[in-house]
């Protein structure tokens, strides 16, 4: 069985929800679809519980009817049967009461995430109705009854794993099986989510639980591309990327997927297909456990990067020095990206600037600090093992005129990376793309 994720603009109108439909349904095949919130929808749900935080009922019930508005319009775009009609408009306007009945409550944020919630429990719900309507075998099972997470926020893949095997044997000989992507129940039975990664994760999830061929994630881009288009010039799609180098991807920069979502998929071995439901013929990307040998495959960017040096002639030969001051930015829970060391020096780069100051005022005891702003890391991944002799000189040839502040490199087979100034991105990131991809073949 292949798990198939469809992200908000994939669902985004009614339209849509047709084109996801004949997807799901094109090789006949039984498939486990997993689906995002209407795209618009969240933002209002979250606009809605800012009003009620606010102790403002009236503006949240505004919110509240535009929303049923909407969806009522999407009603009759998407069904053509009374009975369907009928079925939607009665579910939809338990959902408005339902969201109306929190501007009588005290609220917080437990009841926040229960209306945040209720986007995808509204797209599932109107999609499955609609294949129902086309006679197609849909099932709608609700994330709420299997997916969980533990004590730590973290999933809790056993219980995930027994719950879904449950539940799938009652439901037997179905074609589609539908859920809601990102919302979850925590280890005391409230309704959370799973807030990094969200509905790729839920997917990831679902196909290791189910042990699925693959798992497809469809969005509005054809798959990771070996540069930023936004920012570079003929860029093109990665069809191949090992696990690792599709996290080091997505952590320095790759929007199109989060790097903790397909971590459950990595362990697995599941390979995961990132896919445009623009272009459904288009290849994407897949990733997997394989690695394309002697080859660098895509190069992405991370801004608001703040650099610290600290500087201390105590450093030398002393043990212990590194160890303090890691546990500074432990404290404070602010993870490091980039470290490089010397003999009386070490720099590091983070990108959380919440604690900057307390960080500097404590570091200061070991040494002389200096802090830039308005950095970025430029990261190139691919088959980069040390053996691969010239790799590192290509790379190091393509930014010979760009200013660098510190690179980092061996502290992983799949990666290098650059810190400059944020000025200086675009002329790097062209720069890789014209020396690494552009003027080569194949």
């Amino acid at each position: 069985m292949k798990v198939m994720k469809f992200g908000g603009t994939s669902v985004g109108t009614p339209a849509r929800m047709k084109e996801v439909t004949k997807l799901v349904t094109k090789s006949g095949q039984p498939v486990f679809v997993v689906l995002s919130a209407m795209s618009g929808t969240t933002n209002s749900l979250v606009e809605i519980s800012n009003y009620l935080y606010k102790k403002n009922p009236e503006g949240a019930n505004e919110v509240i009817n535009a929303l049923e508005r909407k969806y009522m319009k999407h009603v009759e775009e998407l069904y053509t049967t009374d009975d369907a009609k009928a079925k939607t408009r009665e579910f939809l306007a338990s959902e408005m009461n339902y969201l109306r009945s929190f501007t009588k409550e005290l609220f917080t944020s437990f009841e926040e995430k229960s209306i945040v919630a209720q986007g995808e429990l509204i797209s599932t719900n109107m999609v499955v109705n609609y294949m129902q309507e086309q006679g197609i075998k849909a099932v709608l099972l609700n994330a709420l009854d299997f997916m969980r997470t533990d004590k730590n926020a973290e999933p809790d893949p056993v219980y995930i794993k027994e719950k879904l095997a449950a539940i799938m044997e009652k439901n037997e000989g179905q074609q589609v099986y539908i859920t809601q992507g990102f919302i979850c129940r925590n280890a005391y039975g409230e309704i959370d989510n799973l807030q990094r990664g969200g509905s790729d994760y839920t997917a990831s999830l679902i196909g290791a639980a189910l042990n699925a061929e693959e798992i497809q994630i469809w969005t509005d881009i054809d798959g990771m591309h070996n540069n930023d288009p936004r920012v570079v010039d003929k860029t093109q799609p990665v069809h191949q990327l090992h696990f690792e180098e599709a996290a080091e991807l997505a952590y320095f920069g790759a929007k199109i997927l989060h790097p903790t979502c397909v971590q459950p998929a990595k362990y697995a071995g599941i390979p995961v297909r990132l896919l445009n439901t623009m272009e459904p013929d288009a290849e994407g990307t897949t990733i997997s456990n394989q690695t394309e040998y002697g080859k660098i495959k895509a190069v992405a960017a991370k801004d608001n990067i703040i650099a610290i040096k600290i500087k201390s002639s105590r450093m030398l030969l002393a043990t212990g020095f590194l160890r303090k001051v890691f546990e500074i930015f432990e404290s404070y829970q602010t993870p490091i990206d980039m470290v490089c060391t010397s003999e009386v020096g070490v720099s590091m780069s983070i990108d959380n600037s919440s604690h900057l100051g307390e960080i500097v005022d404590e570091l200061k005891k070991y040494g002389t600090v200096t802090v830039d702003t308005g950095m970025c890391i430029i990261c190139v991944v691919g088959d980069l093992d040390w053996s691969n002799i010239g790799f590192e000189t290509m790379v190091m040839d393509a930014m010979k005129n760009i200013p660098v502040r510190m690179i980092s490199y061996g502290g992983s087979n799949y990666n290098i990376s650059f810190l400059i100034r944020e000025e200086d991105k675009k002329r790097a990131l062209q720069s890789l793309s014209d020396t690494l991809f552009n003027n080569q073949k194949g």
